[in-house]
This record gives C-alpha cells, structure tokens and sequence, in this order.
C-alpha cells in the first residue's frame, strides 16, 4: 500500500528537507545465452487497441482521504475566495469554478517535496482534467521569473498561481510546503494533505473520480 510521506518544509524557515528514497523496480534479468528450440508460439489475433489504464482498486472517498493520510477539516467550511494571475497574465478567481472539483497546492521552486510530488501531480491533472477537475499550484517563490522556467524544464502543465507576497497562503493559514486543499463542486473543503503525498496512486485517482461524478 503506497503510504502518505510525512516530510514539509517551514515556510518560515525556509527549511531545505532532503528529498526521500524511492527504490525503483530492478530491471528483468537478461540471459544472452540463446534458448533451446521449442514449439512455435500458437497464432494470436490482433492487438487490443491501448485503453486508458484503470485503478488496480477503486476506493470510495472516505478509504482515498484515509488511505492517502489527508486531514478533515472538523466543521463544514467553504474555502476562501481569492484572486491571482496565472503564469502568462491570466487572471484566476476562485469563486468562479465553482462546479469544478479543484486541487489547490501551495509549493515553491525552492521546496525539495514540492518537487518530488509534482510529477505525479501532472499524471493526476493530466488523467481528469477533462472531467471537472481543476489543480492549480500556488508558487511562493518571491521571484516569480524562476517559476515559468522550473515549469518548462520538468514538462509540467497545470495551471500556477503567483503568490510573491504570500497574501493567499496567509488566506489560507499555510505554514509548511507543500501544502494541499481538495475542494468539492461546492467550493467546500473535503480534506486537506501537509507535506507531499502520491497524487497518482489509486487512492488519490479514486478521491478525484469520486468527487467528480
């Protein structure tokens, strides 16, 4: 079971946390010795035509929040309302996506675990953005030059929020990186996640195919 990583960064500080671990599959052995002959392979019919890749399980909400370790909040609230430009000069507003589950993520260039979990952030948009779910990475960084780049390098395409003088993170009662709100339809906060966490497994695909039906 893929776990939550407990692991955050002060935004106060501006703590360097090392990046964790991960062990990679070890690749197949490989045997150059040539094989004995045997019966020739039975005819196949044609290949399948690729089809999206489906969870290994399908969780209900409750088991994704469990399962990747966010936070409820302990009453009902709607998040904050806020507006910010967007990298390129678009304007976004909060308010204005209301029908949309979003996924706001508060990160900077300088954040070693905001790094690591990005990746699986894009796989994540990538899968159900065409489905009513909206990420948008809020960059804390004071020098918003370095953002574009950081963003062009590692290929990563959901939509960044310029945040300089921290006014949304101070909205919001951030006081580590990365920090996470998952937002209903409703604009409510469903659950929140403090340090990085898997955004590509079933759980996390589970929480958003959920809350998007």
């Amino acid at each position: 079971m893929s776990r939550a990583l407990p692991v955050a960064i002060t935004v106060a500080a501006l703590v360097a946390v090392g990046a964790w671990l991960t062990q990679p599959p070890a690749p197949s052995a490989r045997d150059d010795a040539p094989a004995a002959p045997g019966p020739p392979p039975a005819p196949r019919g044609p290949s399948p035509a690729p089809a999206e890749p489906r969870l290994g399980r399908r969780l209900s909400v409750d088991a994704a929040i469990r399962e990747l370790e966010l936070i409820r909040p302990p009453r009902s609230k709607v998040a904050e309302d806020f507006t910010a430009s967007l990298l390129g000069g678009t304007r976004f507003r909060l308010v204005e996506q209301r029908g949309t589950v979003v996924l706001i993520n508060f990160w900077a260039t300088w954040c070693p675990p905001c790094r690591e979990e990005m990746p699986s952030m894009e796989r994540l948009w990538r899968r159900h953005r065409d489905r009513g779910f909206l990420l948008v990475a809020v960059s804390l960084d004071s020098d918003p030059a370095l953002v574009g780049p950081f963003m062009a390098e590692h290929k990563l395409t959901f939509p960044v929020a310029i945040d300089s003088r921290l006014e949304i993170a101070n909205l919001y009662g951030v006081r580590a990186l990365p920090t996470s709100f998952v937002l209903d339809r409703a604009g409510t906060i469903v659950a929140l996640a403090q340090g990085p966490r898997t955004w590509d497994n079933d759980a996390a695909h589970s929480l958003i195919e959920g809350l998007t039906r």
